[in-house]
Order: C-alpha cells, then structure tokens, then sequence
C-alpha cells in the first residue's frame, strides 16, 4: 500500500452558537474570540501534519471562513445547517467527490488547542496501517467523547458526534485507537478543559487569548 492521502474534514459551528458551557471561562475576552482562537489552533496543527494532504472546514460562519481561510485550508459552507454530524457528512461528500479513489478521510473536532501535529500523524498512521476496511476513532481524555474518526477510502464515515459519541461510535462497528496522544485527546468544553489544555501547551491564538503559549518549537507554532 501507498502512502495515505488524508484528508481531515473540520466542522466549525458559528462562533456565536460554539463551545457554550466555555462560555465566561476568560471573562475578559470575548467568548467568540477564544472560540475561534480553538478552531485556529486546530486547523494549523493540522495543516502542519506531514500525513494530512487537505484540511476542509465545514462552517457557516464568516469570520472563521476567513481565518482559516487564510491559513490555507479549504472552506465550504455548511449547506445542511443540521449540526456536526450533517455538516461532516457534507464535507466528506466534497471530499470524495472531488478527490481521488486513494482518498482517506478523518475528522476532527474544532477544539484542540493543543494539537500537536506528530501526535495527529501517529493516529493516522495507526488507522492506515491496521486492518483494512475498518473505521478507527480517538476517544477523549475522559473517554466518553470522540475527538477523531477516521475511515479507508470507499467505507462511510458515519458520524456519531454528540453527547456519548464514543460509545456510540464503538456500536456502530468502529474500532478505538489506544495510543496515548494527550493533545489529541484534549478537547476542550470546561474552563478546566482549558486549564489542562495550557498544561500540555497551548497553539498560538489561544495561547494569545490566555497569556500561555506553547511550550516548546514546532509546526504552526505548536511542539512536535
């Protein structure tokens, strides 16, 4: 088998409606920019992993049309309007469409401020390199979330975000991925999210945000 071609699919919500029980967790920045600043640093650590060949965000707000955007990756609008599930349905329908047979897919949740790019590259070479045919996922650090799923070329990726997306990933017939990837597993809902997010080391917009930057040289500002 060849080299993977990756292509990450990012559902962004509008900024307004995100990462509501985050709401107030800096209480001197905006709610919409510490938002935005968690989907920057998302996108730029995955557009800094060596295996991921297109990032496509899915959103319907313009202000992050704009910002990542800008930062290279390729927006299309959330046509459906009908949440996460919809919206990287949607996406992984572009994604197919306009790409190649050798198109794998994954995607990834818009708040991970703590991505590390080789972390991203070692869950995507775990899913390329296992058995065929088969759906993988990332559960977050508390384990009842999903933070990444990912399929071959020619299997649906069947999304099952929201509340106990890991369990209901693993009764759809996709398999967890158990490599340790802290900063994959990160995500970020809670002010204390947040908090163990800047332990790790946080990307340059919510490290602006916040006053804690990333902790060590790497790709789009984040360590290795």
């Amino acid at each position: 088998m060849g080299q993977a071609r990756w292509v990450v699919v990012v559902p962004v919500k509008r900024l307004r409606a995100a990462k509501s029980r985050l709401r107030g967790a800096l209480p001197v920045v905006p709610h919409e920019e510490l938002a935005l600043a968690l989907a920057a640093d998302t996108v730029g650590a995955a557009l800094a992993c060596p295996a991921v060949a297109e990032v496509l965000v899915v959103t319907a707000d313009p202000v992050v049309t704009a910002t990542v955007g800008a930062a290279g990756a390729r927006v299309v609008p959330d046509r459906p309007d009908a949440g996460l599930n919809a919206a990287l349905r949607h996406g992984v329908e572009v994604a197919v469409t306009d790409g190649d047979t050798r198109t794998w897919v994954a995607a990834l949740t818009a708040d991970l401020p703590a991505l590390r790019p080789a972390e991203l590259a070692a869950a995507l070479h775990a899913v390329a390199t296992g058995p065929a045919g088969v759906r993988r996922f990332v559960a977050d650090a508390p384990g009842t979330g999903t933070t990444l799923l990912a399929t071959p070329p020619g299997l649906p990726l069947d999304p099952r975000f929201g509340v106990g997306s890991a369990a209901a990933h693993l009764a759809s017939g996709a398999v967890p991925l158990t490599g340790a990837w802290p900063s994959l597993r990160r995500d970020v809902d809670t002010a204390a999210d947040l908090a163990d997010a800047a332990r790790l080391g946080l990307g340059p917009a919510t490290g602006a945000l916040t006053g804690v930057v990333a902790a060590g040289p790497g790709p789009a500002g984040h360590p290795g």
